[in-house]
């Protein structure tokens, strides 16, 4: 096939992964009337439909699908090894994108990464905040941080941070006249400042933990937030209740701001980890990052990680 079609054939996985010509021509960098005209020009020359359209969404044929699932791999391959040309240069390169928890980006990630973007300004790294369990390879993202070290049989996980304390706590202005809550049975009976996930839709459901006994709690109030810090103003904002990593609520319990509630319960959960594809050979830029975010526990303890 001749070489000016690879452009086209890395235009139909792009359309074909995002299931849309907006979001495909905003990747690569095209306007959607130059996208939609290339894949219509592509399904010409091979003589066979690849794409259904809809006013609303974009789907592989059985055609497509099959095309989709041979091409991909292949074009994935020789970015992956074009990318690692640059290590033979005097100047690592290349973009890594990761998802991430917001707490994550703004407490580990950020304050270890920052270094290596001023030790290599040719590599650069893209963060974007989700809640949910995404996929990684399915989006196109390098890596992706979550609480935990469960990942798929495909990936790799690397723990980049301590285990993480989560926090229950309310401003002194919200608990005047109120009784603090003795379990976490008792939340059902204040405003609390909710979290709603994107994998389902749903609302969070604390969970709490004493003794080896576990249980998690749907509680209510006035505020839905999907990001951290936003659940955090809002408690210190008089709203209710908030539950959100302990580091974030210790200075403001130190400072009086906030006041700790249902201590014993606050859970411990396995801390962040950076999870990514499999790999024989990873990019440098993306091994540089792994590197740098590599946690290593405090010499006095027994064990590395």
């Amino acid at each position: 096939m001749p070489k000016e079609n690879l452009n086209d054939l890395q235009a139909f996985v792009a359309v074909a992964r995002e299931r849309s010509f907006t979001r495909a021509a905003a990747q690569l960098g095209l306007s959607r009337s130059a996208l939609s005209h290339a894949m219509l020009t592509l399904e010409a020359r091979l003589g066979v439909r690849l794409l259904t359209r809809t006013t609303r969404s974009v789907s592989t044929t059985e055609a497509g699908g099959r095309l989709l699932n041979t091409l991909a791999p292949r074009l994935d391959e020789i970015e992956l090894e074009l990318e690692s040309l640059s290590a033979m240069r005097d100047r690592p390169a290349g973009t890594v994108r990761i998802t991430a928890h917001d707490h994550a980006i703004a407490t580990v990630l950020w304050p270890k990464l920052l270094p290596l973007l001023r030790q290599y300004p040719d590599i650069h790294v893209e963060f974007s905040v989700d809640y949910g369990f995404t996929d990684i390879a399915a989006h196109r993202f390098d890596a992706g941080v979550r609480v935990g070290n469960r990942v798929a049989k495909d990936m790799v996980a690397v723990r980049i941070a301590p285990d993480l304390r989560m926090a229950v706590a309310a401003s002194p202005e919200y608990l005047v006249g109120k009784p603090l809550p003795a379990t976490p049975h008792d939340l059902t009976r204040h405003r609390c400042i909710n979290l709603r996930l994107p994998t389902h839709g749903g609302l969070y459901a604390w969970d709490f933990e004493k003794d080896g006994q576990a249980l998690n709690v749907r509680v209510e109030g006035q505020t839905v937030f999907n990001n951290t810090f936003l659940m955090l103003q809002a408690a210190l904002d008089g709203v209710g209740l908030a539950y959100v990593p302990l580091d974030l609520m210790a200075p403001h319990f130190k400072a009086g701001r906030l006041v700790p509630v249902l201590e014993d319960w606050w859970p411990l959960f396995p801390g962040y980890h950076l999870y990514y594809a499999n790999r024989r050979h990873l990019a440098p830029a993306l091994a540089l990052v792994i590197k740098a975010l590599r946690y290593r526990q405090d010499r006095s303890r027994k064990a590395t990680v």
